[in-house]
């Protein structure tokens, strides 16, 4: 016998309203797998794994149309709750550190002993993408992006994470504004952006292939495809076919 849940059941495990799964109803992203008498709205296993995928997915940020994307393109649960869970704990991880830099900044301060840079801002470790790094690009490539970012000052790291913030709004405005992704404004705003790539490249330009690669990784890894389409749904894929369209004309 299949398992069944109300719609009532599912909405207080979730955490959330019967009008939000309603709503998900209309829109094609979360479809009851039953429909009793008077309209009453039921749910089986399916239809609870696919509802924890789509809350895992707005917990990383993305717009239910991102989030409809996702789950369109990958349809083994197994392995997308594998890679949530990837996620999840690199997540944990990251906070744990921090979490930990501040326990210790306390315990320094309410003592009245000298603060250790190490400790304070040891949560904030940009080389924990190392391994990932490395398995993308090589050893060579990650030291030698390691180096670049040591020898920056504080207001050099700033002033470069600015000028990518910039880059990522005009592109959800050119999103915004219906402009076609190999369009002359849209392809100049992708010049800035293979610039700012550039400098992580020490100066070298990525190669076609290279530059085209890590625009699909904008859409493929939740984590990059958040950052983009919190400045508006559906960013993150014009940033790709942009970045595509730029490398067969330019690179």
């Amino acid at each position: 016998m299949t398992t069944e849940w109300s719609i009532q059941e599912i909405a207080r495990a979730a955490g959330t309203t019967s009008r939000t799964l309603r709503h998900y109803d209309a829109i094609g992203l979360l479809r009851p797998s039953r429909v009793g008498p008077g309209g009453r709205r039921h749910y089986d296993e399916h239809a609870l794994l696919r509802l924890q995928r789509i809350l895992l997915l707005r917990e990383l940020g993305l717009g239910l149309a991102a989030v409809s994307d996702a789950l369109d393109g990958q349809r083994d649960e197994t392995a997308a709750l594998r890679t949530h869970l990837r996620l999840l704990e690199q997540e944990r991880e990251r906070l744990g550190r921090q979490i930990e830099s501040v326990r210790k900044t306390l315990t320094r301060l309410e003592g009245g002993e000298p603060l250790m840079p190490d400790e304070v801002l040891g949560g904030f470790d940009h080389t924990r993408h190392r391994d990932e790094v490395t398995e993308r690009w090589g050893r060579e490539a990650y030291e030698r992006g390691d180096r670049w970012w040591r020898s920056l000052s504080r207001e050099e790291r700033e002033g470069f994470q600015r000028r990518q913030l910039d880059i990522a709004r005009d592109f959800a405005r050119a999103h915004r504004d219906g402009l076609a992704p190999d369009s002359d404004e849209v392809l100049e705003i992708t010049r800035r952006h293979c610039e700012w790539v550039s400098v992580g490249w020490q100066g070298g330009r990525p190669t076609s292939e290279a530059f085209t690669g890590l625009g699909r990784m904008y859409t493929d890894d939740p984590r990059f495809a958040a950052h983009y389409d919190r400045h508006g749904e559906g960013t993150a894929a014009f940033v790709r076919d942009a970045m595509a369209a730029y490398a067969e004309r330019e690179l």
